[in-house]
């Protein structure tokens, strides 16, 4: 059962609040929506002002079953947000239609969400499947062995297999790869099958300098490898980290593989789109 389904079931009635326009700068991005019920919220539009105004509106159209309310904000001085865009918000009560429409909607999100496979149910796998579990990822981790496999958290997707290169040959395009693995052959392999397959997101290794080095020469040394070595990232999550702790490093790794998945971004036009309508806004 999906978030949304579980708080309409437990409560109710609830309003739902859609950005159903975005100009300039705001704290989440058009179509973002949250349900709102008389004691209790379910995601969020982004905090801070403009989500208590929401708020506020949403329970009151609860409180005199009102019709279907538009607000039109300017995220400025007047609201005590400086984000200083501008959003259109439209609020109104859950019905069945509603409810269905919602419901489906986070499902098929949750569907497309990438697949982050982690090769090795060790410490720094378990904290890593810890980290991604609360993240908009699949997150699903990868073992030969059954009783370490037996500690990640039973609401993780799980693979017992004595062949997990083949699970990395198998995967779905861009997907990313974690391969932190208690045997340095088998992580050579995993990393072979994720970098011969040219469409992951991320491919990455724990390890030091030195395991790179090793990786990098044996790729060269085998005729038989098409790989390019220039494509691991390896060691993993140390672009700031020196801390060896399983939680810190799963910190930093998340931190690198959530934005390897990032779609691609033109800064200078996002800067001057941005500009522009900051100025209409004030217009």
């Amino acid at each position: 059962m999906s978030g949304a389904a579980k708080f309409l079931a437990q409560h109710g009635q609830a309003a739902v609040v859609r950005m159903d326009s975005v100009r300039g700068s705001s704290p989440r991005e058009e179509g973002t929506w949250m349900l709102v019920a008389a004691g209790a919220c379910y995601g969020t539009i982004g905090g801070g002002q403009l989500e208590y105004m929401a708020i506020d509106e949403a329970r009151a159209l609860l409180a005199k079953q009102g019709e279907i309310k538009v607000l039109d904000i300017p995220l400025g001085p007047e609201i005590g947000q400086c984000c200083g865009g501008r959003v259109k918000l439209t609020v109104e009560q859950v019905d069945d239609a509603i409810r269905f429409e919602l419901i489906e909607a986070e499902l098929a999100e949750r569907q497309a969400y990438p697949d982050i496979y982690m090769f090795g149910a060790g410490h720094v796998g378990r904290a890593l499947s810890e980290a991604f579990a609360l993240l908009p990822v699949h997150p699903i981790v990868v073992d030969t062995r059954a009783e370490e496999l037996a500690l990640i958290d039973d609401e993780i997707d799980k693979r017992l297999t004595p062949v997990p290169e083949d699970v990395a040959r198998n995967a779905a395009p861009g997907s990313a790869f974690i391969i932190l693995t208690h045997d340095h052959s088998l992580d050579f392999l995993i990393a072979c099958e994720a970098l011969v397959r040219g469409d992951a997101a991320y491919v990455g290794m724990i390890g030091s300098k030195t395991k790179r080095a090793t990786f990098d020469s044996w790729c060269r040394k085998s005729s038989e490898l098409k790989v390019s070595p220039s494509k691991l990232v390896c060691p993993i999550g140390v672009s700031l980290n020196r801390d060896k702790r399983p939680e810190v490093i799963a910190a930093f790794v998340a931190a690198e593989v959530m934005a390897a998945l990032a779609p691609p971004k033109n800064n200078n036009m996002g800067a001057e789109k941005e500009r522009r309508e900051r100025e209409k806004t004030h217009d």
